[in-house]
């Protein structure tokens, strides 16, 4: 018995000495100091050799390791205030791992919380400063792409917050003192400056903001090929004529109604149809302007494959139609505007066979109808505005990229010069349509809209990488 006695005395002073020892480690732990090295992206998904980057920010959604000493007993990891997961499992004293949670406040976090990790543990904590992003900016639109010195210029896209530093296509800097940007629930989707004087160059403009650099497609005031601007730049053709006909001459066009020294413009209805109450509901074909075609060889787009402004080769998905247009009363629910590469058409407007052809190469734009609820909106601009529509949106290339095909410029090119008329034109019609299962009802179309400088410009996306060295590499 006295044996078994003093077994169970040393067994109990053995196990005091066990929980004695890891109390002590516990107490070394909590109140170790923490130190940070540095901060590694986890991105396996990444074109880089190394995907282990050390990295000086991170956007939400992505995965960093912290490398340091003293993460034993770490309770809570704080970024830019947001109490964010980490799995103790994965953890050691000198890594942690941590995914940017999308809850994470950004713009909105405490000016003391901004781009800050703070570690906590019972007895001590470390803040650590490293910038949180968003995920990147992008640039989708620009409100006017040939704005005048003094005209403000609305860029669009997504991320785009607090962006303080604007350079032009010809390497200009935009007076800082002349950006804004949106805020309330539009903060990122927009910022505006002020169009500097003496700028003629073509091409991107370059973004700098809190969450990183945008550039836009290279269609920023680009004149390099243009179709016709009713100046000086391609030429009108024009045949049947007559005071209440459709075809438009130059005697319809008009001078800039807003003085800011575009010239000669275009009316879509020429003032001659609404001096004569407008146009029916139902019409097709109201109004229809055209170039030269075959008698102009400007038409013959070879030339812009030639001056090196596209390649053949090039995806129509990345070139576009432009143009611009002001229409200064609120356009409602009725009419169309129909564009064709050639003149191949009778103008029937929306949901019309042509309009779907795999033969004929027509667009037909409903600037009434929003982008992004598909339902009628009033359309109206407070001054010109350009409208952009890749040329793989026209009917014959939209049947080739449905069947897996990529149609090219080149195609398009010879789809001109083998047709039996190369011009190439827009009008106004004026039928009874249906979208996405809503139908509209035309009724008379009575309003002055005014459109200049159709243009051919290049619309391919720009994605700027976080690291472009490495990528390279």
């Amino acid at each position: 018995m006295k044996s078994i006695k003093y077994i169970m005395l040393a067994t109990v002073a053995l196990a005091s000495a066990v929980i004695t020892t890891s109390c002590s480690d516990d107490d070394d732990s909590a109140s170790s100091p923490i130190s940070v090295s540095g901060v590694y992206l986890q991105d396996a998904s990444s074109t880089v050799t190394v995907h282990n980057r050390e990295v000086d920010f991170a956007r939400l959604g992505q995965t960093i390791r912290i490398q340091g000493t003293g993460f034993s007993g770490l309770r809570h990891i704080y970024i830019n205030g947001y109490d964010t997961y980490f799995n103790n499992a994965l953890m050691t004293d000198n890594n942690v791992w941590v995914s940017l949670n999308s809850k994470t406040p950004i713009y909105d976090a405490k000016e003391e919380d901004r781009n800050t990790i703070r570690f906590v543990k019972d007895g001590t904590s470390f803040t650590y400063p490293f910038t949180v992003r968003a995920a990147a900016p992008s640039i989708s639109s620009i409100s006017n792409c040939l704005p005048v010195a003094g005209e403000v210029v609305y860029v669009y896209g997504s991320n785009l917050q607090e962006t303080n530093d604007v350079t032009l296509p010809s390497g200009t800097k935009v007076d800082a003192a002349t950006i804004a940007n949106a805020v309330g629930e539009d903060a990122g989707k927009w910022f505006s400056f002020v169009m500097p004087a003496g700028e003629t160059e073509g091409g991107s403009i370059t973004a700098v903001c809190a969450n990183g650099t945008a550039i836009s497609p290279a269609y920023f005031n680009n004149n390099a090929a243009y179709i016709i601007n009713f100046d000086n730049l391609g030429s009108q053709g024009y045949w049947s004529w007559s005071e209440t006909g459709s075809m438009c001459d130059p005697t319809d066009l008009v001078s800039d109604p807003l003085g800011t020294g575009r010239g000669n413009v275009a009316m879509l209805v020429p003032q001659r149809l609404l001096d004569n109450g407008g146009i029916a509901a139902g019409k097709t074909r109201a109004s229809e302007w055209w170039t030269a075609g075959n008698d102009n060889a400007d038409d013959d787009w070879n030339w812009m494959i030639s001056a090196g402004i596209f390649e053949g080769a090039s995806s129509l998905e990345n070139i576009a139609v432009q143009f611009d247009i002001y229409c200064p009363r609120e356009w409602s629910a009725t009419g169309q505007l129909q564009i064709s590469i050639q003149n191949n058409i009778s103008f029937n407007g929306y949901g019309s066979d042509e309009s779907k052809s795999s033969t004929t190469q027509t667009y037909v734009w409903l600037p009434w109808i929003d982008e992004t609820t598909g339902k009628a909106a009033p359309f109206k601009t407070e001054g010109w505005k350009t409208v952009t529509i890749p040329l793989s949106k026209f009917s014959k290339y939209v049947n080739e990229i449905e069947d897996d095909q990529v149609p090219t410029f080149q195609e398009l090119v010879d789809d001109r010069n083998g047709g039996s008329y190369r011009n190439f034109g827009f009008g106004f019609v004026n039928s009874d349509i249906t979208v996405d299962g809503t139908e509209y009802p035309a009724s008379v179309f009575n309003i002055p809209v005014y459109v200049d400088n159709f243009r051919l410009v290049p619309c391919e996306s720009k994605t700027v990488s976080d690291f472009p060295d490495e990528d390279e590499e």
